[in-house]
């Protein structure tokens, strides 16, 4: 059901007499659940609705005869329903989560509307056969799947949810309903990998290109796992066995289905994918080529620096830079601050690798760095004589639009908790990092 919050002058709807306050609940006879239905429908010629009056209750059905996309002209009330997890997955990062953070960030959600619109990741757990078939009737493609394995008796035990074993029917039912596939398996050593996750991956790879990919994640682990399964973290000689047999699996199916996250890279010590085997980054957003895309775009940005007769791009003013980042990174960003340097006459950067101490050092990765912990670090630098004249972030530290980290802390705390209003944020890739460095813009082209 949609509840009508504005009717736009001159349009469809205004026509027809429809007014704020008044429910659609039926498309052609069919329950109204949220606007992919109006959005749906708003890509036909011709079809039906059934709309509740607002004062009186009464039901009316409207036949309606429009060009292809043409839209009704309505806007509706967010009723911010969520379909909420079932699950009890026991690598769930939200379960290790210390209290005290952001609402939102305990959410669970594993909803479809939200893997369609936003990329999230669900399960299919929550949902019947009736759900299976609005997707399909709607067109919801492409869809990503938290699939972890295809082996249903271990899957059930992953998720610790009964309805679990189900997974490649629902895939199958997707598929022959022309939808497309992303999916994922976090990796649970000596659970879901090895044997377990070729055969996951063989079994998926038999839908391709529907089933378009699978991505391989690393479990989050950080110190709050009290009362949790065990789960041992991943090493060197642990990353490269999986690498290698990603790489076999690939070498195997011809082409780049398995597509193992940035993290096991650097464990294994090994250098990044190249940016075309990561196609279209359609799982960027997963950890999944981040890296490789990053330095692609910034030894890009890099080159196009206009440059003197000694081949260096010359800064207007010399300054020190600090770049703040996660353990992992610093070893991928060593090569690329050093060449900056090196080309761009006048900068002096330096790598500031923050150890997580909010969630606990087996968590490496940038963005899930908290405010407090690279306050305490960057105090820490200049108390050991660290200089700098700004200093630089990434920007995915923080929330996508607040400049507010996962602790919560914002950063103008930050600024002056430090006394230091000089502080950067990158959001634009590798392409904005160097541009920050040069303190430039780039050339339209």
């Amino acid at each position: 059901m949609l509840k009508i919050s504005k009717v736009k002058r001159n349009s469809i709807a205004s026509e027809l007499g429809l007014e704020v306050g008044d429910e659609i609940v039926a498309f052609d006879g069919l329950p109204c659940e949220d606007e992919l239905d109006y959005l749906f429908y708003m890509e036909q010629e011709s079809f039906s609705f059934t709309v509740r009056d607002h004062r009186s209750g009464a039901e009316t059905e409207v036949e309606v005869e429009k060009d292809e996309g043409e839209d009704l002209g309505l806007e509706f009330e967010k009723n911010g329903k969520i379909k909420r997890c079932q699950n009890r997955c026991v690598f769930c990062f939200v379960d290790q989560m210390p209290k005290g953070m952001r609402e939102s960030l305990y959410i669970k959600d594993d909803d479809y509307s939200m893997s369609f619109t936003c990329g999230n990741f669900v399960t299919l757990t929550n949902l019947s056969d009736e759900g299976l078939a609005r997707i399909v009737r709607l067109g919801l493609s492409p869809l990503y799947i938290s699939v972890h394995t295809t082996d249903p008796d271990l899957r059930v035990k992953l998720l610790r949810n009964p309805r679990a074993g189900k997974i490649l029917s629902q895939i199958d039912t997707l598929v022959k309903g022309g939808i497309c596939l992303h999916c994922q398996a976090v990796i649970v050593p000596n659970e879901n990998d090895g044997d377990a996750l070729a055969r996951t991956a063989r079994e998926l790879f038999a839908y391709y290109p529907a089933v378009r990919d699978l991505a391989c994640v690393p479990t989050g682990i950080t110190k709050y796992r009290d009362g949790l399964p065990f789960i041992p973290d991943v090493d060197k000689a642990y990353s490269e066995k999986l690498l290698d047999l990603v790489d076999s699996l690939n070498a195997e199916f011809g082409v780049n289905f398995l597509l193992p996250a940035d993290e096991y890279f650097v464990k294994a010590e090994r250098e990044m994918k190249p940016c075309a085997f990561y196609g279209e980054f359609e799982q960027i957003e997963n950890g999944i080529g981040m890296t490789a895309k990053f330095l692609s775009e910034a030894y890009e940005a890099l080159a196009r620096l206009p440059r003197g007769k000694d081949g260096k791009f010359r800064l207007k003013k010399e300054k020190k830079t600090l770049l703040v980042c996660g353990v992992s990174a610093e070893k991928t960003l060593r090569a690329l601050v050093e060449k900056c340097n090196e080309e761009m006459q006048g900068l002096h950067a330096e790598i500031l690798p923050v150890v997580n101490e909010f969630f606990g050092e087996t968590v490496t990765c940038t963005g899930l760095l908290t405010g407090v912990d690279m306050i305490k670090a960057i105090e820490k630098y200049r108390e050991n004589g660290g200089v700098f004249d700004e200093i630089l972030l990434d920007g995915n530290t923080m929330k996508e639009f607040e400049e507010v980290f996962l602790c919560g802390t914002t950063l103008t705390q930050m600024k002056e908790k430090l006394g230091f209003a000089n502080i950067k944020a990158n959001k634009n890739g590798g392409s904005g990092f160097v541009k920050l460095l040069a303190d430039c813009k780039e050339k339209k082209t």
